[in-house]
């Protein structure tokens, strides 16, 4: 299978102007959310699994409770590419619909 090559880091420093709440973390982009609670963080990973089976490229994540933290990057080509951008907007969308907020403490 052909993959995307990755995207120079200026190239991604530049995309994340247009994605508020994500940042670069040890070469992936990264995003920490908070919801009402467990459950409700648990349907948001749901509807997430969801897209990104759909788009054939699957996050990885971490959940405590009302915390979920994503990070993205395209494996098979060795770094961030136009998927994880896309799966960040998707990943965006349904924070919004399923009510969270950054995480305060969030870096």
């Amino acid at each position: 299978m052909m993959t995307t090559p990755p995207l120079a880091e200026a190239q991604v420093r530049a995309r994340l102007a247009s994605h508020p709440g994500w940042t670069l973390r040890g070469g992936k982009l990264a995003r920490e959310l908070r919801f009402a609670d467990f459950r409700a963080a648990f349907v948001f990973m749901t509807a997430v699994a969801e897209v990104a089976e759909e788009m054939n490229h699957h996050p990885e994540w971490f959940n405590v409770y009302d915390r979920v933290r994503i990070e993205l990057a395209t494996h098979d080509a060795g770094g961030i590419t136009d998927k994880d951008f896309a799966l960040a907007a998707a990943i965006d969308r349904l924070a919004q619909a399923h009510g969270a907020r950054a995480r305060p403490d969030a870096a």
